[in-house]
C-alpha cells in the first residue's frame, strides 16, 4: 500500500498568540534600565535608546513582568545560577502560550483533534525531558499515538524548520495532519544590560505561532491556505560564529554579530534559486512573487529588498510584524503568513490580492537558511478574519 499522500503539503490554519503584557519601544530602555537598577549606566541606556529607534519596533509582549522579574533578582546577575528558576518557569509558562495558538489554528481547522498525527514544536526556551511538546499534547487532547518532534535551539530559523519537517512528513504518510507549534519566551535569557547584549535586548520578544499541515487528499471542510512546494535548508560555511547562542548556568546568551546581514546579503539569492529549482515549474521574476521573510530586524529586510531590487510593499507583511510585535524568534514567520493570509482575504472577497507564487525566508544559528517555495491555490477567499 502506498503511504504517500498525494500532492505537496499545505498549511491548513494558522493561529498566533501573545502575552498580554506590552512595552512600547520608546519607552523601553528607560523602562529596562529603571528595572534592573542600572540607570546609573547612562551612556549605556543612552545608546539602547538609539538602538530601539532604529529597530523600526513599535511595541512587544512579553510574558516576564516587573514584578516577577524584581522577585527573581538572580535573572540579573550572571555571576548568579539562574538556569533551573528559568528552566521552570517557562516549562509552564511555554506550553500555555503554544496552546493558545494552537487551539485557534484547530478551530479555523474544523476538524476533531483527534486527527492530528504529528505535532513538530520548535523552541529554544524549553529544555526538560519529558518536555513542552508533551505538556502541549496534554493540554490539548492529542491522542496518546501523537508522534512528537521536539526541535531545540535552532533559534529563529525554526519556525521554517519546523515547517519543513512538517512537510516532509504530511508528505510521506498518508492521511497525516501535522501541528507545528513554535513558542519562544525572553525569560530565559533576560539579565542586566551590557555592551554585549544591547541589540537582543531592543529586538527580542515573546510569541507562540501554530500552523496545521496536511496533504491531499483533503477532507471536507480543509482548504488550503498556502502550498508548500520545495523547501532547501543552506549553512553558510565559516559563520558559526556569527549567530549562536549558549546555555550556562545564568540562561541563554544569545549573540547578534552585526556581520549578519551583509552575510544573509551575500548568500540569499542563491538559497532561493535551489529552492525554485527543486522541481518547481514556475517561470516568475523576484517581484512576481509575494514574499514571507523572518523579520529579524530592519536591516534584515532591508537587505532583502535590495539583493532582490523588490518594489515598495513586497515585504510589508514582514515590517508589519516586525513594527507590531518585535522579533519573537521561531514564532515570527507564522505571524507573517498569518499577516499574508489576512492581506489576501481583503478586496471583496478577491483572493488574487496576493500573487500565485511566494518564497519563505528564515534564518538562524549557523548562519542558517530556510527557504520554501509557496503557492496560492485560487478560489474563494480563505480569510477567517
Amino acid at each position: 500500500m502506498d503511504q504517500h499522500a498525494g500532492g505537496h503539503a499545505a498549511m491548513l490554519a494558522i493561529g498566533t498568540a501573545n502575552p498580554t503584557g506590552a512595552v512600547l519601544q520608546d519607552e523601553f530602555a528607560d523602562d529596562f534600565f529603571r528595572v534592573t537598577k542600572s540607570d546609573h549606566l547612562t551612556e549605556l541606556r543612552e545608546k539602547l535608546k538609539r538602538i530601539c529607534q532604529k529597530t523600526g519596533i513599535e511595541k512587544r509582549h512579553f510574558h516576564l513582568t516587573e514584578e516577577s522579574l524584581c522577585a527573581h533578582p538572580e535573572f540579573l546577575d550572571r555571576e548568579l545560577p539562574s538556569l533551573n528558576t528559568r528552566i521552570d518557569m517557562a516549562a509552564t509558562a511555554a506550553p500555555m502560550l503554544a496552546q493558545s495558538a494552537a487551539a485557534k489554528a484547530i478551530a479555523e481547522w474544523g476538524r476533531p483533534v483527534t486527527n492530528i498525527t504529528h505535532l513538530v514544536f520548535s523552541t529554544y526556551s524549553a529544555w526538560q525531558a519529558p518536555s513542552a511538546d508533551l505538556r502541549l499534547a496534554s493540554l490539548l487532547g492529542l491522542r496518546p499515538t501523537v508522534c512528537r518532534t521536539m526541535l531545540s535551539l535552532h533559534g529563529c530559523s525554526g519556525g521554517g524548520r519546523a515547517l519543513h519537517l512538517a512537510k516532509e512528513l504530511a508528505e510521506n504518510n498518508h492521511g497525516a495532519r501535522v501541528l507545528v507549534a513554535c513558542i519562544e519566551i525572553t525569560l530565559v535569557g533576560i539579565r542586566s544590560p551590557n555592551e554585549s547584549n544591547l541589540v537582543g535586548h531592543a529586538l527580542f520578544s515573546d510569541g507562540a505561532g501554530a500552523v496545521i499541515v496536511g496533504a491531499g487528499p483533503f477532507g471536507e471542510g480543509e482548504r488550503p491556505l498556502f502550498e508548500m512546494v520545495s523547501a532547501t535548508q543552506t549553512t553558510i560555511p565559516g559563520t558559526e560564529h556569527a549567530l549562536g547562542m549558549q546555555v550556562s548556568g545564568a540562561g541563554v546568551n544569545i549573540h547578534v554579530g552585526i556581520e549578519v546581514p551583509v552575510l544573509i546579503g551575500q548568500n540569499i539569492e542563491q538559497c532561493l534559486v535551489d529552492a525554485f529549482s527543486s522541481g518547481v515549474d514556475a517561470a516568475c521574476s523576484w517581484n512576481d512573487l509575494f514574499w514571507a521573510v523572518h523579520p529579524g530586524g530592519r536591516r534584515i529586510l532591508d537587505t532583502i529588498d535590495t539583493v532582490f531590487k523588490l518594489e515598495p510593499g513586497k515585504l510589508a507583511a514582514s515590517r508589519h510584524v516586525l513594527r507590531e510585535y518585535g522579533n519573537m524568534s521561531a514564532a515570527t514567520i507564522v505571524f507573517v503568513l498569518d499577516e499574508l493570509r489576512k492581506r489576501r482575504g481583503r478586496g471583496n472577497g478577491d483572493n488574487n490580492l496576493l500573487p500565485e507564487w511566494g518564497a519563505l525566508l528564515a534564518f538562524g544559528p549557523g548562519v542558517t537558511i530556510e527557504a520554501m517555495v509557496l503557492h496560492c491555490p485560487r478560489g474563494p477567499s480563505l480569510n477567517k478574519n
